[in-house]
């Protein structure tokens, strides 16, 4: 297999090679750029302090359902014993060693840290102090006998920065240093509550904190009878106290429920509870834990949105037969009708029965005829593309594809892609064609080409189509990805058993394909590590299109096939090289496209949306002073940033729709404007492959890893940046300003990812050769 690795000047005919690349590099500029904030909670307990803690615990769990973060424990050496309780009340638990309350001030591997203490007890919402990303916020609490003399008590709430942190000695110092204010509920003090005066409302005691002379759990003081009732309402029995959480009808975060729900279902099961039990397994990507979980109630299930929810379980590990007899149990209802006829189409098209699928979608049109998914279903089998006639399955081929003429197989590549077709993501319309041009630059259509949709289940049909080939190019987006489309055959994006890879005949290459993990998100099944393996085995030419997913992928193969993988830029980088004909624009338009993405926002923006938003808007407003900001998003659901800040901000920006553009039309418009500022890994790759400067809004690790293959990682700003909106108007200012030296850049690096990929294209070619 040849692919471009290190070290520097390459012999004549051999491929290019990459400057020289750490293994470690990738990750740490993952670390550095993505600046996803990690929080927790914080708290300094001794032994005696134990009950008061396990009260904290339950407070917080059932006041904030919706909230788990890691809960650090601070504390002096105790009997396992002791700690084996506390574990049962949180699922994520965190132990360090520490004689004193200083030393949470030294707690590392968190950005911010909410600190509390045993005597507390959780009445009301605190997702606000997870929102505080800079400095220190306390409350004024009465300094000593003095009513009217007010400062932040070290012994208090305190919400810091880890870095702040290590700049100073004490909690006090910590605490003298606040320079934001909590309002008093947030730690209100029992004291106030003497005399047997009743407990105020949640919301304006959101933390009670008792202090040392009162501990409900060893002594009850006189005059405090509310407070101690209160306090006692929280010592409970594990049994009851998981079930109370389970019985919330609030949301429920998924580690909590995870955590509480299995042993309430032994005990006392109902088919809610199971139903969404097995919702969280399926939203984590445990498959197998959520058909467990639902199967084991299914026969006491008559809710068509459980047989909903056990259908896509089933679908996501390939039990295609039993899936579709929950969706249809599931069709029987109509507000689930829709939705579950969306999904019996779904699957009707990844078994390869497009008129069946289109049928599903038309039953679910006659119930809601706004349905996006059953609109979707309804599409054309052919796989289009742009500049080219369709190409099918199998052997037919569309009108207009050489005068008519049936293509020669053994003349055409197999390709297994992404086809995205009507409103979907943008990038993954543009980058099967990249793909094929980068190879065949002349002909991306049917004559060359034989189309293998990913997401249809490979099965003898479909390899014997291949076997007839010249060859199969794997390439096309983030097939590395475990749940977009989850199949129970391979575990990622192509649904392919290993037998059948194994049985593939002709050469095989993996073309530009990225590994896109979010951070926190990783593949949970053994499935797609053997699958990979069998796929690293049998495939000629394995380049992945970043550094960082080569970094990735290696770590995951057994030490004999980690050489095996190297580095292929993708193919959209290039764009200038591949499209026949191309010629630079003559003079571009004063505009600034902006780009967000919402898929799996929880992953890209944490705690952090609100304060993303607020930066845009100051950037939006600061950067149309120099152009004119239009946004552009690349799917339906990116265009929630535009409503935002029209309801948060008052800020209306004009939209180019690229999901309803051809990929020549979005050429042209990345081509003929002066910055791309996208969220996207292509709202950054493609306008880049056009001649484009661009900046990357840093959600997801594969933009950093873009960034440093390219040796500008400072092209890129996380979403959780504090000064987000002046770095980005520097930034974008700076190119603005200077804009053919910034366009002059990108095409010095986009010659050295063109050198790599003509050299990888040339030796596919040559394993590839037409067949006779």
């Amino acid at each position: 297999m040849t692919t471009a690795e290190t070290p520097a000047d390459p012999a004549p005919g051999n491929a290019p090679r990459t400057a020289p690349y750490t293994a470690s590099s990738a990750s740490a500029a993952a670390a550095r750029l993505t600046g996803k904030r990690r929080v927790a909670f914080v708290c300094f307990a001794t032994e005696p302090e134990l009950p008061g803690l396990a009260v904290l615990l339950r407070s917080l769990a059932l006041s904030n359902p919706e909230l788990c973060e890691d809960f650090v424990l601070v504390r002096p050496e105790l009997p396992e014993e002791r700690i084996t309780p506390l574990r049962r009340l949180h699922p994520r638990l965190v132990e360090r060693r520490g004689s004193s309350r200083a030393d949470l001030l030294r707690t590392t591997g968190y950005d911010t840290l909410i600190a509390l203490t045993p005597g507390m007890l959780v009445r009301g919402d605190l997702s606000p102090l997870l929102r505080i990303n800079t400095g220190t916020a306390a409350v004024l609490q009465p300094v000593g006998a003095h009513p009217d003399e007010l400062a932040p008590d070290p012994d208090g709430l305190l919400v810091f920065q880890t870095a702040d942190a290590q700049q100073v000695d004490s909690p006090a110092e910590l605490a003298a240093s606040a320079d934001q204010l909590l309002g008093a509920a947030h730690d209100f003090p029992v004291r106030r509550l003497h005399g047997d005066t009743p407990l105020p409302e949640p919301s304006d005691a959101r933390v009670l904190r008792l202090h040392t002379d009162h501990r409900p759990w060893a002594w009850r003081r006189p005059g405090f009878g509310p407070v101690d009732e209160a306090w006692a309402a929280h010592e409970w029995d594990d049994e009851t106290f998981r079930a109370r959480y389970c019985a919330l009808r609030a949301p429920q975060h998924p580690d909590l429920l995870r955590h509480f729900a299995p042993s309430v279902l032994a005990s006392r099961p109902t088919v809610d509870l199971a139903h969404r039990l097995g919702a969280v397994h399926l939203a984590a990507g445990e498959y197998e834990e959520a058909v467990e979980v639902l199967a084991g109630a299914g026969a006491r299930a008559n809710q068509p949105r459980f047989h909903e929810t056990l259908g896509r379980a089933l679908s996501a590990l390939s039990r295609y037969d039993e899936a579709r007899t929950h969706f249809l149990l599931a069709a029987a209802d109509p507000e689930v009708a829709p939705r579950a006829f969306g999904r019996l189409a779904k699957l009707a098209r990844i078994r390869g029965d497009a008129a069946a699928a289109q049928e599903y979608a038309r039953q679910g049109l006659a119930v809601d005829p706004t349905h996006r998914e059953c609109r979707a279903q309804l599409r054309p089998e052919p796989f289009q593309l742009d500049a080219a006639p369709a190409s099918y399955p199998g052997e037919a081929t569309p009108a207009g594809s050489r005068a008519g003429q049936r293509p020669v197989s053994g003349e055409q590549f197999a390709h297994v892609a992404l086809y995205a077709t009507g409103q979907e993501n943008a990038g993954d319309k543009v980058l099967p064609e990249a793909v094929r041009r980068s190879l065949e630059p002349e002909e991306p259509g049917p004559a060359r080409w034989h189309g293998v949709d990913a997401h249809h289940l490979f099965d003898e049909d479909a390899l014997a189509a291949v076997n007839a080939r010249r060859g199969l190019v794997i390439g096309g987006g983030g097939l590395f990805l475990p749940d977009t489309v989850p199949n129970g055959h391979s575990g990622w994006q192509w649904n392919v058993p290993d037998e059948l890879l194994r049985r593939i005949e002709v050469p095989v290459a993996v073309f530009a394909v990225g590994y896109n993990v979010f951070d926190g998100q990783s593949y949970r099944r053994k499935r797609f590590l053997r699958s990979l393996r069998t796929l690293v085995e049998r495939a000629d030419f394995v380049g992945l299109r970043n550094h960082g997913s080569v970094e990735r992928v290696r770590a995951l193969l057994p030490e004999e096939l980690r050489e095996r993988v190297g580095y292929q830029p993708c193919p959209t980088t290039v764009t200038r090289h591949i499209q026949p004909g191309w010629a630079d624009p003559a003079s571009r338009t004063d505009t600034v496209l902006l780009n967000c993405a919402y898929d799996r926002s929880g992953h890209r923006f944490g705690h952090d949306y609100g304060h993303f938003l607020d930066q845009l808007a100051r950037a939006v407003r600061a950067l149309s002073d120099h152009a004119e900001v239009r946004y552009a998003p690349h799917m339906p659901d990116d265009e929630r940033l535009v409503a935002d800040l029209r309801r948060a901000h008052g800020l209306t920006l004009p939209v180019e729709r690229l999901y309803d553009r051809s990929n020549a039309e979005i050429h042209e418009l990345f081509a003929r404007v002066r910055l791309v500022i996208g969220m996207r890994g292509h709202a950054g790759m493609i306008p880049f492959g056009c001649g484009t400067p661009i900046l990357s809004l840093v959600s997801h690790p594969k933009m950093v890893y873009f960034l440093t293959d390219i040796e500008r990682p400072e092209w890129g700003l996380s979403v959780h940046d504090p000064h987000l909106a002046d770095r980005l108007v520097e930034r974008a200012g700076a190119i603005l300003n200077d804009h053919d030296d910034a366009v002059a850049d990108v095409h010095e690096r986009q010659q050295r990812l063109w050198e790599i990929t003509r050299a990888n294209t040339a030796t596919l070619r040559e394993i590839m050769p037409v067949r006779t």
